[in-house]
């Protein structure tokens, strides 16, 4: 089996549906709802959590079962209704349609799978076993949190401001001084209040002061 290729997906603004309405669907609700997606949920219940995001117009909601055709126009389809022949259902029509499919526990039946997040800030770092193993992704994701601390989501900030003032001054900068630079940065006991200082290292091992 070739290995999976990993990808971000902007799904801003994006139509996806959700079969499903149990606390995996809720699951995956979540993760839409903060890439920004524009969300369908088909299942005859919801959860209380899905049925207030319902009533405050946060998703649109068929209150049935899944039926074929319910993939037209969408981008993406999470099956989480625990049911696999719902899951074969929406994968084939999913393959007709060109939607990506994912269906919850069931590998045979995804086009994609959904790794295990940790997010500093703008730093996301994605864990996955391609499906085979979702409690060691959880379980590898979680030891990555403890070793990664908070503060690094300013850190990403700080090095993005000054990544600007590098492109905009035009300074010649390799990608090996960036890794060194970043290097001895990370290697540092980071302080989320400290951005001015961090600032000036970077400006001054890049050539940039």
């Amino acid at each position: 089996m070739s290995a999976p290729y990993p990808i971000f997906l902007d799904l801003t603004d994006r139509p996806c549906l959700v079969v499903g309405g149990g606390p995996v669907a809720e699951g995956k609700v979540r993760g839409l709802l903060a890439a920004g997606a524009r969300i369908t949920v088909v299942s005859p219940t919801l959860t209380p959590l899905l049925s207030r995001l319902a009533a405050e117009g946060a998703l649109a909601y068929l209150a049935r079962a899944y039926e074929p055709g319910d993939l037209a126009g969408m981008a993406l389809a999470l099956a989480a209704s625990g049911d696999r022949a719902v899951s074969a259902a929406v994968l084939a029509e999913g393959r007709v349609r060109g939607v990506w499919v994912n269906a919850a526990d069931d590998p045979d039946r995804c086009d994609f799978f959904l790794p295990a997040l940790l997010r500093r800030g703008a730093l996301a770092v994605a864990v996955s076993t391609g499906g085979v193993s979702p409690a060691l992704t959880r379980a590898v994701r979680d030891a990555l949190e403890r070793h990664l601390p908070a503060e690094l989501g300013a850190l990403v900030d700080v090095v993005g401001e000054v990544r600007r003032e590098v492109r905009e001054r035009a300074v010649p900068v390799t990608a090996e001084t960036w890794s060194r630079a970043l290097e001895e940065e990370l290697a540092r006991p980071w302080q989320a209040d400290r951005r001015d200082e961090t600032r000036a290292r970077l400006r001054a091992r890049l050539g940039a002061a």
